[in-house]
């Protein structure tokens, strides 16, 4: 499992990146935060599909991916 983090000044370019999280999987957390919970291959294939999706970054733009899939999480309230 993988928790991405994004800060990302530009409206459009943030939601294009909200949508591509979103349609490969993965789960809103909070407003830029989400997780996703999948098979290797497909947390792979977003990762490239994120590192090309970061050439349009400015330089203040940032994105933020924890592997959390050895680290015991505790989730309460809507994170679940």
């Amino acid at each position: 499992m993988i928790v991405i983090s994004y800060d990302i000044a530009d409206d459009k370019l943030r939601a294009k990146f909200s949508r591509l999280l979103t349609k490969n999987g993965a789960i809103r957390l909070q407003y830029s935060v989400y997780e996703v919970n999948n098979t290797n291959r497909v947390i792979e294939n977003l990762k490239l599909k994120i590192d090309d999706f970061a050439k349009k970054f400015d330089l203040d733009d940032s994105v933020i991916i924890f592997d959390v899939s050895s680290v015991k999480l505790k989730k309460y309230g809507n994170a679940i």
